[in-house]
């Protein structure tokens, strides 16, 4: 990876790359405090004496890596030491203090923060390679295996918090290095909230409850979400469930390169409206995952974004009937040469509990 970055840099640039996601994302390495320096031929990797030991021990792909006591004094010397004219910055990654900053480290440098390295690395990291593919289905299968769990733990005497907790427990307990989010497990009318905080409220007969989370890998995340019905089931949560499934299996039937992301959320977001839940869908159909929960490419309406080869993203349409209750279905698909290969196993038949 740092290969096609350093492709993106001419002889008189380099980048300084200083976000956590983007320095793990090239070094599989992370810290607290390190920095990441790339010129079109070198990659030099600069932490600390907390981290130093670890680095030489795990970053391969980096041509030097250095202990830095002071940055304004270490990384000062190193990048006067590589006669650039140009230090280019993560602009979506830095605070204006920061930035200004850096502009006073280096004064006879340009410094700049146009937003052309944030470009390069989102088209780098947008395609993931065989191994990244297959550090985010080893974090699937960690959800999928906590997903059968929780179905034999969810009852009427269990609170949100504690479907929540034991998805948490049994993914660490089971091969996760880490969760990818908070986990979200809301029931009956919280079910209405898409991104709802799980509560004391304990579970009841006739409730939907939808559950979204995932598990970390080696730094690569997984994302899922499934809706299951307690006890029984009415007539309208089966007439709202179903054009949800219909929706996300057509929607992943048109997934491969060359299709334009806001047409595929389109797909899904017109067979909800056809069933007269339009308004009921607010948020985008999906979005990217890797080293973090959410990158590009984004499926939403306004998306441009052409799906490649490599991509790897959500298909998560819902809909949400505010004081009745939610539901949201979400796989993780891989595009391939054709299509797509679903890397969520689970079942999504509305599953009565």
């Amino acid at each position: 990876m740092l290969n096609n970055l350093k492709s993106c840099l001419d002889k008189n640039s380099a980048a300084l790359i200083m976000s956590e996601e983007n320095i793990c994302y090239f070094t599989e390495f992370h810290s607290s405090n390190g920095y990441l320096v790339v010129t079109g031929d070198k990659s030099i990797f600069l932490t600390d004496s907390r981290y130093i030991e670890a680095a030489q021990n795990k970053i391969k792909c980096c041509d030097e890596i250095l202990q830095i006591k002071s940055m304004q004094e270490d990384l000062v010397k190193l990048i006067d030491s590589l006669a650039v004219k140009e230090l280019k910055l993560e602009s979506e990654r830095i605070t204006v203090s920061r930035f200004n900053k850096i502009k006073e480290l280096f004064p006879k440098i340009n410094v700049t923060c146009s937003g052309d390295l944030d470009k390069a690395i989102d088209e780098i990291r947008k395609v993931k390679t065989e191994q990244q593919v297959s550090k985010i289905i080893k974090a699937q299968r960690i959800s999928e295996e906590a997903f059968e769990h929780i179905l034999h733990f969810i009852n009427t005497d269990k609170t949100e918090k504690e479907v929540a907790l034991e998805l948490d427990y049994y993914m660490l307990r089971n091969g996760a290095d880490a969760l990818s989010f908070e986990t979200i497990a809301v029931s009956g009318k919280n079910s209405s909230m898409p991104h709802g905080v799980p509560t004391d409220k304990k579970i009841e007969n006739g409730d939907f409850i939808t559950m979204d989370f995932g598990a970390v890998v080696d730094f690569y995340h997984s994302d899922m979400t499934r809706t299951v019905a307690v006890g029984s089931v009415s007539d309208k949560q089966i007439e709202v469930y179903n054009p949800v499934l219909e929706a996300q299996i057509k929607a992943l039937d048109e997934i491969m390169p060359g299709k334009l992301c806001k047409d595929i959320d389109g797909i899904a977001r017109n067979i909800i409206k056809s069933k007269g839940y339009g308004d009921c869908f607010g948020h985008g159909l999906g979005h990217g995952v890797g080293v973090e929960i959410h990158e590009l490419p984004s499926l939403n309406p306004s998306s441009e974004a052409v799906l490649k080869k490599g991509h790897v993203v959500t298909v998560e349409p819902g809909i949400y009937i505010p004081g009745e209750f939610g539901v949201r279905i979400e796989d993780m698909v891989y595009v391939t040469e054709n299509g797509c290969n679903n890397l969520t196993n689970s079942d999504k038949q509305l599953i009565v509990l």
